[in-house]
C-alpha cells in the first residue's frame, strides 16, 4: 500500500505541461533522440523488406504449386518424353520442370554417343513385332541421370529458398536492435534523473518511451518474419519432397525403358 500511495502521489504531483508527442505514436518517435530515430529506422526498414518478401514468397509458392500439379498431370498423361519437354516452356515456374530438363538432356547426350537418332522418344514404348522395330535405345549408365537429378533438384531448392533467408536475419537480429534501442532509452532516463535529481514522470517517461517504443519495434519486426520464415521452409521441404518422388519416378521409367 505504501509504494501505491507514492506511485499516486507522483501521478499528482508531476509537472502540468504535457510531454511532447504524448498520446501521439508519431509524435513521440519525433521526441526520441538520434540514436532511437536510428534504430526505430532500421527496423522499420526491416520491417518493410520482411513483408515484402512475405507476400512475394507466398504468390511466388502458390504459383509453383499449380504449375507443379499441372506437369504431374502432362507428365503422367504423355506417352513420349518429347510432348513433356514441349509442355516445359509454359510451366517456368514449377521445379520438377528444371529436373526433368537435366534428365532428360542427360539422357539424350547419351544416346547421342551411342548413335541412337531418336533419343528419349518414348517412356513407355509399345511391344512391337520383331524384326520391324527400330534399334531399342540403350542407356549408358543410370547413375549419370540420377546424378544429373540430383543437381536440378539442388539448382530448384536454392531458387525455392531465394530471400528467405533474410527473414530468418530479421527475426533473429531485429528483437536485439530493439533491445538496444531500449537500453539506449533507460540510460536516458536515468540520466535526466541524475541531472534534474527527481523522479518525476515528467522527467522519466520520455526515456521510457523510447525504450517502449524500440521494444516494440523489433517484436513487430522480428514476430511476422520468423512466422513467415517457419512456414517458407515447411513449403520448401514439401517441395523437396515432391522433387524426390518425381525423381524416383523419372529414374524408374528411365530404367524400366532404356535398360
Amino acid at each position: 500500500m505504501h509504494t501505491l500511495g507514492c506511485f499516486v502521489l507522483a501521478l499528482q504531483v508531476q509537472d502540468a505541461a504535457p510531454v511532447a508527442g504524448s498520446g501521439d505514436f508519431l509524435g513521440i518517435i519525433r521526441s526520441t533522440g538520434p540514436i532511437n530515430q536510428v534504430v526505430l529506422a532500421i527496423l522499420i526498414l526491416f520491417s518493410i523488406v520482411s513483408w515484402a518478401i512475405i507476400l512475394f514468397k507466398t504468390w511466388e509458392y502458390r504459383k509453383v504449386d499449380r504449375q507443379t500439379r499441372t506437369f504431374l498431370e502432362v507428365f503422367r498423361k504423355s506417352s513420349k518424353f518429347s510432348e513433356v519437354q514441349a509442355v516445359c516452356p509454359s510451366l517456368p515456374d514449377s521445379p520438377l520442370c528444371g529436373l526433368f530438363q537435366a534428365g532428360y538432356a542427360e539422357l539424350n547426350a547419351q544416346f547421342r554417343v551411342t548413335g541412337n537418332p531418336h533419343p528419349a522418344g518414348n517412356p513407355h514404348p509399345a511391344p512391337s513385332n520383331p524384326g520391324t522395330a527400330a534399334a531399342r535405345p540403350t542407356l549408358k549408365s543410370l547413375d549419370a541421370v540420377d546424378r544429373a537429378l540430383i543437381r536440378a533438384a539442388t539448382v530448384e531448392v536454392n531458387r525455392l529458398e531465394k530471400r528467405v533467408t533474410f527473414l530468418a536475419t530479421a527475426a533473429s537480429v531485429s528483437p536485439y536492435i530493439g533491445l538496444f534501442g531500449t537500453v539506449v532509452g533507460i540510460m536516458v532516463a536515468f540520466n535526466r534523473i541524475g541531472a534534474t535529481g527527481s523522479t518525476n514522470l515528467a522527467v522519466v517517461a520520455p526515456g521510457i518511451s523510447e525504450a517502449l517504443i524500440a521494444t516494440a519495434m523489433g517484436l513487430f519486426a522480428a514476430i511476422p518474419a520468423v512466422l513467415a520464415y517457419n512456414h517458407f521452409t515447411h513449403r520448401v521441404k514439401e517441395f523437396s519432397a515432391i522433387m524426390d518422388d518425381f525423381a524416383l519416378e523419372f529414374l524408374n521409367i528411365t530404367e524400366r525403358n532404356f535398360t
